[in-house]
């Protein structure tokens, strides 16, 4: 690897490009803020070229808003690629991997640490290995819900605010921020370290989210759904989340709750509707009544 101040290059594009009409000198379009990987085709025209022409392919690929460049396969570096490089302070990486599995791994990486992020207030929690969000005004008792529900075998993610970005249309990935990971805040408690009381076992860096749970206080004033047939959703990222209102109130065992909002989110999922059941059940018994 050449390149002492690698750690300070910036990366503004998740994409990666393999040269290729710029190795025969076509400068337009060429996308000079990506990552540059160079595999076997393009080493092997490079190779094929005499030492001035060499000189030039490089003198093109290698400007001074160029990420980095990467050769895969473990092929070694040019020696024209070399002083180039420095001069500009492009960073020179190998890769030992094929050239479409560094694409792959790289993009990914990349789709992951560029994509736009948004912070929200809650909880979250992987219930029965579904990324549940548990949502609701301060005080409610979201940080205690979560805690009985690792008590339960349930694994800690995110408490207090949770960071979510977009992988693709339909997927919101949920982690902490580093300074929250692990740690649980209880009030009249403070703050706990989940993995030191729970083990490792009780903890998740990331998960999909795929549910929000609201915790509403429960003041008598307020129908709520009855028998589910409202569908509500909320919106981050411009992804559709599914969502249910829990209410609050003495004497509910939440935990409980939560998980069997869990399970028949995604017996849903799975096509096994109560609703649908409970319909059917309902008109045959109308049918029989009226030839009775």
């Amino acid at each position: 690897m050449y390149g002492e101040k690698f750690k300070q290059r910036k990366v503004y594009s998740s994409e990666v490009s393999r040269p290729g009409l710029i190795l025969t000198g076509y400068k337009p379009y060429y996308p000079h803020e990506r990552i540059q990987l160079l595999g076997r085709t393009e080493m092997s025209y490079v190779n094929s070229r005499s030492s001035h022409e060499r000189d030039e392919i490089f003198d093109l690929i290698c400007t001074t808003e160029t990420p980095a460049i990467i050769i895969a396969r473990g092929m070694p570096v040019p020696r024209n690629l070399v002083p180039v490089a420095i001069e500009r302070g492009v960073p020179i990486l190998c890769a030992r991997s094929k050239t479409s599995r560094v694409v792959a791994t790289l993009t990914n990486y990349l789709e992951d640490k560029l994509a736009e992020r948004h912070s929200k207030h809650g909880v979250f929690i992987e219930v029965y290995g579904m990324g549940v969000m548990l949502v609701g005004d301060s005080g409610v008792g979201k940080s205690e819900t979560g805690l009985e529900l690792i008590q339960r075998g349930h694994r800690l993610i995110a408490d207090d605010r949770v960071d979510l970005y977009k992988v693709d249309e339909l997927t919101l990935i949920g982690e902490a921020p580093e300074i929250l990971e692990n740690l649980l805040e209880i009030r009249g408690l403070g703050i706990i370290d989940v993995m030191t009381l729970f083990g490792v076992s009780s903890i998740r860096r990331s998960k999909h989210l795929e549910l929000i749970i609201e915790l509403v206080h429960d003041k008598g004033h307020r129908e709520y759904e009855r028998l589910g047939y409202e569908h509500q959703i909320e919106t981050i990222l411009d992804v559709n989340v599914p969502k249910v209102q829990v209410p609050v109130k003495s004497g509910r065992n939440l935990a409980v709750i939560i998980e069997s909002a869990a399970m028949n989110f995604r017996a849903t999922q799975l096509g096994h509707d109560a609703r649908r059941a409970f319909d059917e059940k309902l008109s045959k018994l109308i049918e029989k009544n009226r030839e009775a």
